[in-house]
C-alpha cells in the first residue's frame, strides 16, 4: 500500500501543489511552522476523511479561501485508486473514489490506511484513558467500517442523552425518552466492545515481543482491555453484551439523574498497560513509557498488515528527534516494509540511513531536498 502522489489546494498553508512520492521512504525536512505536519495531516485525511488535529473542516481551509481540495493517487491491493476530498465552509463535504461519489468516509479507509505517530504519542501511557481510546478508534475506524458507523452512532446518542439529563429537571417529560436512548446506546456500545477487545488482544500480542526486544529483554509488557464492570467477558456474543450494558445503566440511573451526566458506557473504556506486572502509567520511568508507546504504535502497524494483507502508510512526525539513539535505531530497523513518511528539522542523518526521496518544505511549498 502506498501513496504515489498528492495534490493539495488551499489546504492549511498550501496554496496549490502536486507532489510525487517514493514508494518506500520519504524524508520531509524544514524549519518549524513551514508545513511539514500539514502535509502528513493531508495524508491522514485521505485515509479517513477527517483530520486528527481538529474537529471541523473549517480549520483546514487556507486563510482567506472558501474551501480546500485533496486528491491522492494510491496503489493498494494490486489496484490503482484516486481518492478525492472537497470541503468548504457551509458546504457538504464531497468524497469520491475513482470518480465515484462515496456514501461515507469509510470508503476512503477501504483504499488507504495510515498509522500516524507524533511526539505527543510518546505520552500515550501517561495520559488519561481518552488518549488510549483515540488510539484504538484511529485504527479500528480504518480497519472496520462497522466499527466506524457504531462509533459515530454512539457518540451522537451520548451527546443527545447528555443534553436530556441536563434538561430533565426543567423538562420532566424528556425522561420518557431515556429508555430508548439507553437501549440504542447499549446496542452501539456492544459493537464497540466487540471490536475493541479483539484489537487490544492483538495489540498485546504484537507489542509485547517488540517491547521486550527494545528493553533488552528486561521488561515484559502486558495490555488489558478495561470496559464497564458488568461486562464479564468482552468477547461474549452481542446479545449478552447488550444485556450487561443495560444492567450497568440501571445501576447508574440515580447517579446519572443527580449528576446530569452520562456515567455508564464504553465511552469510559481504557487500555491498561503494565510492565513486569506493575502499572506503567503509575510507576514506569519516562524511558519505559516511551518504549511502551513505541511498541504499541508499531504493533498497530502490524495489526493493519494482518487484517488487510498490506502494511499501512506509516507517518512519523518529528518523532525521532524526541528519542535517544538506541530507540531511534529500534524504529529505523523496522521501516524495511511498507511506505513511510518521516518529518524532521534536519535531513542529513536520515538521508544517510534511509534510501528514498528527500523533500524540503518552506512556507507551504514542497521542494526537492
Amino acid at each position: 500500500m502506498r501513496l504515489d502522489s498528492l495534490y493539495l489546494e488551499n489546504f492549511r498553508n498550501y496554496q496549490s501543489q502536486q507532489i510525487s512520492f517514493h514508494p518506500v521512504c520519504n524524508v520531509i525536512w524544514g524549519e518549524n511552522a513551514q508545513g511539514k505536519t500539514n502535509l502528513l495531516e493531508a495524508v491522514v485525511c485521505l485515509s479517513c476523511g477527517r483530520s486528527h488535529r481538529t474537529r471541523t473542516d473549517r480549520e483546514l481551509i487556507r486563510f482567506g479561501e472558501g474551501g480546500f481540495l485533496l486528491e491522492g493517487a494510491i496503489r493498494a491491493r494490486d489496484r490503482d485508486f484516486i481518492s478525492r476530498i472537497e470541503a468548504g465552509a457551509g458546504r457538504k463535504k464531497k468524497i469520491s473514489v475513482n470518480r465515484v461519489p462515496a456514501k461515507s468516509a469509510a470508503e476512503l479507509s477501504g483504499v488507504l490506511n495510515t498509522v500516524f505517530f507524533s511526539p505527543e504519542d510518546l505520552q500515550l501511557i501517561r495520559e488519561g484513558a481518552a488518549a488510549r481510546r483515540r488510539f484504538m478508534d484511529a485504527s479500528l475506524c480504518q480497519l472496520r467500517p462497522r466499527y466506524a458507523a457504531a462509533l459515530a452512532e454512539y457518540q451522537r446518542l451520548h451527546e443527545h442523552k447528555t443534553r436530556l439529563l441536563r434538561d430533565c429537571a426543567e423538562r420532566p417529560d424528556l425522561m420518557a425518552t431515556l429508555p430508548d436512548f439507553n437501549l440504542r446506546m447499549a446496542e452501539a456500545g456492544a459493537v464497540l466492545i466487540h471490536y475493541r477487545s479483539r484489537f487490544a488482544r492483538l495489540l498485546g500480542q504484537y507489542a509485547a515481543p517488540a517491547h521486550l526486544e527494545c528493553s533488552g529483554g528486561r521488561e515484559a509488557l502486558e495490555i488489558a482491555y478495561a470496559t464497564v464492570k458488568t461486562v464479564t467477558d468482552p468477547f461474549g456474543d452481542h446479545r449478552t453484551l447488550v444485556g450487561q450494558l443495560l444492567e450497568h445503566q440501571r445501576s447508574h440511573h440515580s447517579a446519572e439523574i443527580s449528576s446530569r451526566q452520562c456515567l455508564s458506557g464504553p465511552h469510559k473504556d481504557d487500555l491498561e498497560v503494565s510492565l513486569n506486572g506493575v502499572s506503567a502509567r503509575s510507576f514506569a520511568s519516562q524511558g519505559q513509557t516511551r518504549t511502551a508507546a513505541l511498541s504499541m504504535k508499531l504493533a498497530a502497524r502490524e495489526i493493519h498488515r494482518e487484517i488487510i494483507g498490506e502494511y499501512p502508510v506509516l507517518l512519523l512526525d518529528d518523532v525521532l528527534s524526541e528519542l535517544d539513539p538506541r530507540r531511534q535505531e529500534y524504529v529505523l530497523n523496522r521501516l524495511g516494509s511498507g511506505q513511510v513518511f518521516i518529518t524532521c528539522c534536519e535531513e542529513d542523518r536520515l538521508h544517510a540511513l534511509l534510501k528514498g526521496s528527500v523533500y524540503r518544505v518552506s512556507g507551504g511549498v514542497v521542494l526537492p531536498g
